[in-house]
C-alpha cells in the first residue's frame, strides 16, 4: 500500500518538480541529480583500462607518470556540459561526489590504479575559492575517495598564481599560463608516495601537466591521473 507520505511527496513533486542535472526532465521516485537514464548513457571512454588512451598520449614526454585516464567525453551541447556546469558554477557540488563514486567504480576495475597512498585535487587560487565558495575538484575527488579507501588531502599542493581563465587560449599560451603557478606546501608527507591527482575536465593538459611536475620536484615517487572528462 502506498503510504501518504508517498502521496504528498508526488504532489509536491508536480508543483516543484526535481529535475535531472543533465537532462532537465523530472526525476522519478528513487532517482537523485541524475536521472538513471543519462547516467546509463552518459559518454563514457574505456581509458581507465588501457595505458595507451587519448589521455595519456596527449601528456606523453610532457611530465612523469603511472596512468592517465578521464572518464567521460566532455560534448559541448550534451548532458555532461550541463552537468559540468551545474557542478562548477551552480552549488551542485553534489554532482561532484555522485560522478566522483562513478570514476572511483573505473578505478576500482583497473589494473594501473594500484597502490595509491593520497588523492589530490587540482586546487584553485584562494581568489577564485573565495567566489565560488568550493573547488569543484575537490568533491569529485571526495567521491573517487570513498570508493577507493583513500585519503583525500587538500592541502598538498598549493596555486600560489592566480591565473586568467584558459577557456579562449591555444594550446602554448594555455602552458605558458600555468608555468610555474603550483607549489607544494610540505614535501615532507610526499616523499616516496604515489598521489593520484583529479581534475574535473582534461582539455590540453596544461593544467594537471603543471600540478604533475610540482609534485614530482617536490619528491613525489608516482603520480597517477583521473579526471571526471576529456576535451579533445
Amino acid at each position: 500500500m502506498v503510504s501518504a507520505k508517498h502521496y504528498f511527496q508526488d504532489f509536491v513533486g508536480l508543483l516543484f518538480p526535481n529535475l535531472c542535472n543533465a537532462c532537465g526532465t523530472p526525476l522519478f521516485r528513487g532517482e537523485h541529480l541524475v536521472c538513471l537514464n543519462c547516467i546509463h548513457h552518459l559518454p563514457y571512454t574505456d581509458y581507465h583500462i588501457h595505458f595507451e588512451n587519448r589521455v595519456a598520449k596527449q601528456l606523453w614526454g610532457r611530465m612523469e607518470f603511472e596512468a592517465a585516464m578521464a572518464m567521460l567525453y566532455f560534448r559541448k551541447g550534451a548532458s555532461i556540459q550541463n552537468l559540468m556546469h551545474n557542478l562548477k558554477y551552480n552549488q551542485k557540488t553534489e554532482i561532484g561526489l555522485l560522478l566522483g563514486r562513478l570514476l572511483g567504480d573505473k578505478l576500482l576495475e583497473s589494473s594501473l590504479y594500484k597502490g595509491i597512498d593520497f588523492i589530490v585535487p587540482v586546487p584553485l587560487h584562494p581568489k577564485r575559492l573565495q567566489k565560488r565558495g568550493y573547488n569543484q575538484s575537490a568533491f569529485i575527488a571526495m567521491g573517487v575517495a570513498e570508493k577507493i579507501e583513500v585519503t583525500v588531502n587538500e592541502g598538498l599542493l598549493l596555486r600560489t598564481t592566480h591565473t586568467d581563465s584558459q577557456t579562449k587560449k591555444n594550446r602554448y599560451n594555455r602552458y605558458q599560463n600555468m608555468k610555474d603557478v603550483f607549489s607544494v606546501e610540505s614535501s615532507e608527507p610526499l616523499c616516496n608516495k604515489h598521489i593520484l591527482l583529479v581534475d574535473d575536465v582534461i582539455t590540453t593538459g596544461a593544467t594537471i601537466e603543471a600540478c604533475a611536475n610540482a609534485l614530482t620536484k617536490s619528491g613525489v615517487a608516482k603520480v597517477s591521473i583521473a579526471a571526471l572528462a576529456f576535451a579533445d
